[in-house]
């Protein structure tokens, strides 16, 4: 499989498949392909891992993009203003993402339900608890918002994150949540009372523009009807 990425800030993945290449995606994803691409959705792995990836904020069912009688072309867009990536994903080399941050990858990659050992971390971090791990071996693509910036955090070294603003890390990192300290920074500081804390070794991947923030500075300006 050979890939391009164009079209900035509003970017597509555009793949060429061998004949007899898959490729899996999920949340109706594919914008254009090449008339032998043969479509298949599919639980992928059963109903355990569907209602996993569920619960981590995918959709219950995939769909497999298959090029049939010679090679073909299939094309992923991203939904938001924002930057797509490819990681090539292998033993050692595994990815845990943001909710709906999975975007397609080759077959041979595996997308499951990424739980925090700190149950705090998820009732208070936001994207903390329950994310997407991406495993196994293969190019996959994922969607961030905004641009997106790299840090690699030495072991031990943490990295404290406002919520939402965590698009991926290695699965080599951890995560925790700290409260915001001070009653006064609580409540009249407007950056919520928690934030994320990620502790390397490895690479972590922040976001500039998530979309919920997006959603609550355009919220006010929404006609309600009424």
């Amino acid at each position: 499989m050979e890939y391009r990425i164009e079209g900035k800030p509003l970017p597509v993945v555009i793949c060429q498949l061998s004949a007899g290449e898959t490729m899996i995606t999920e949340r109706g994803s594919m914008s254009w392909m090449s008339p032998n691409m043969k479509m298949e959705t599919t639980s992928n792995g059963g109903l355990g891992k569907a209602l996993g990836r569920m619960f981590a904020g995918e959709a219950l069912f995939q769909n497999r993009y298959t090029a049939q009688g010679g090679p073909g072309m299939i094309a992923f867009a991203s939904s938001f203003p924002g930057d797509i990536r490819a990681f090539e994903i292998g033993p050692g080399r595994e990815l845990v993402v943001q909710k709906s941050g999975f975007l397609a990858s080759e077959e041979t990659v595996e997308l499951s339900v990424f739980f925090q050992k700190k149950i705090g971390a998820g009732f208070f971090g936001g994207e903390g608890f329950i994310m997407q791990k991406l495993s196994g071996r293969g190019m996959a693509f994922t969607e961030f918002d905004g641009f997106v910036m790299e840090y690699d955090l030495a072991a031990g070294q943490s990295l404290v994150v406002d919520t939402g603003y965590l698009a991926a890390m290695d699965a080599t990192c951890s995560m925790d949540i700290q409260s915001v300290p001070g009653v006064k920074n609580m409540v009249f500081g407007g950056e919520g009372l928690f934030n994320t804390v990620v502790t390397g070794p490895g690479r972590v991947y922040l976001q500039t523009m998530p979309i919920s923030s997006v959603a609550g500075a355009i919220r006010p300006f929404i006609p309600t009807g009424k």
